[in-house]
């Protein structure tokens, strides 16, 4: 099967949503389709560093906006209508490219929110939209401790989620797709009723096997340092865990924090850090390449990633595929990716927020004191991200198609 893939974001050896447009597309080769990919011309060299002295069935094709109209993403919100006039330029090409090569689907996989419209539907072949996701919101008990500036761009986010269902782009963009995969059942519940025949819930992210690696159980922490790598953002809920420290300590005094990561948030968290009394206990390192981050997995005896909406956590694949245990909450989609028996997931949703940082201390308590318990959590780490492969979550896609039963979903529901 010929497939053109529209991914806007798009880089090897990267996290976050490049990693995602390039892995499927690594993936769908894979599987064994030809593979036609539409993507930044920002991210050539990059790519074709990548693909230097291969032979295979990826081909790309890079679509920029003119020059002048590139400030439009420095602008605050002008990040989205530069992504909506790109798509318009895309599927120009997309256009194009289909009078001359015929494929037989058309895919949109970055950007991953469902809340930005696509275009290619308009091709008239069977469109795949996603998987997107965004649709996840912060329980209400939350807003009270992150900033002011927070607070409203919550309020505007969760009012930019109830107006999709007005938007005659996305309107268009759903009635259009084949198939609607969402990151999230949160997300899927935002998608209008009338599509839902369409939808599957499965994830954008994956792992490599080549990543996947199996620490020895027997091997013992010097030290308990708990890990977070990720942007420093008031939603992603790292304030919950510094806070947590303090409980930590007071069972285990020599806990450490491990902070990767940069973001607007970060004097407010080292503040939060401040008022709580535990800022010695916290390292601070500045954003790292990808792949140096494998090297950080290893040296710590869990990953903590709280977030309290995000529709991926690739970071949180990523730190299971090294035998790191993860702590996080029910929520989005690190909530769907940890289970009881690689890390711990501490419910959420009806929970109050102290109540919420006291079982996160008991989580980390639990990592630091219990080494058999451990040992287990480590070695299940790596099956859980075996399970998770990007090869995985392309069959669950694509499998109406290659079992030749047309377009309609199989299934809705995530592993």
């Amino acid at each position: 099967m010929k497939v053109l893939l529209s991914a806007y974001a798009c880089e090897p050896s990267k996290g976050s949503e490049p990693g995602v447009g390039w892995n499927w597309a690594r993936a769908l080769i894979r599987r064994g389709y030809e593979v036609h990919v539409i993507t930044r011309r920002n991210n050539r060299s990059d790519i074709e560093n990548a693909c230097k002295g291969e032979k295979n069935l990826l081909t790309f094709s890079y679509y920029d906006l003119p020059r002048w109209a590139r400030f439009w993403k420095y602008w605050p919100g002008g990040i989205y209508l530069y992504y909506l006039t790109w798509q318009i330029g895309a599927y120009r090409l997309a256009k194009r490219l289909h009078s001359e090569e015929k494929f037989d689907c058309v895919h949109h996989i970055t950007f991953v929110s469902f809340r930005q419209p696509s275009f290619m539907g308009r091709l008239g072949i069977p469109f795949i939209f996603g998987p997107v996701g965004g649709g996840e919101t912060m329980p209400a008990q939350f807003r009270r401790g992150i900033p002011p500036s927070g607070r409203m761009i919550e309020a505007f986010r969760d009012l930019g989620s109830t107006l999709v269902s007005f938007d005659p782009l996305m309107r268009r963009t759903f009635s259009s797709a084949s198939i609607i995969a969402c990151t999230t059942r949160e997300t899927l519940d935002r998608i209008p009723n009338r599509f839902h025949h369409k939808c599957i819930v499965q994830r954008a992210i994956g792992i490599n096997h080549a990543e996947i690696e199996t620490r020895a159980s027997s091997e013992v922490l010097i030290r308990p340092q708990f890990l977070y790598v990720g942007r420093l953002l008031y939603w992603k809920g790292l304030h919950l865990v510094i806070q947590a420290l303090g409980e930590v300590r007071r069972s285990i005094p020599d806990v450490t924090l491990k902070v990767i990561g940069d973001g607007n948030d970060r004097m407010w968290l080292q503040s939060v850090a401040r008022d709580a009394n535990v800022a010695e206990l916290i390292e601070w390192t500045p954003a790292k390449p990808h792949n140096e981050i494998w090297q950080e997995y290893r040296k710590s005896l869990a990953f903590v990633f709280p977030s309290l909406h995000d529709s991926g956590g690739m970071v949180v694949l990523e730190a299971l595929a090294a035998g790191l245990p993860a702590i996080c909450l029910d929520l989005g989609g690190p909530g769907s990716i940890v289970t009881s028996s690689c890390g711990v997931v501490v419910e959420s949703r009806q929970r109050d927020e102290a109540t919420v940082k006291d079982q996160l201390a008991k989580a980390m308590i639990l990592m630091a004191s219990d080494q058999r318990r451990w040992a287990s959590l480590s070695a299940d780490a790596v099956s859980r991200a075996r399970q998770t492969t990007w090869d995985a979550a392309v069959d669950s896609v694509y499998s109406s198609f290659a079992t030749g039963e047309g377009t309609t979903p199989k299934a809705s529901a995530i592993s």
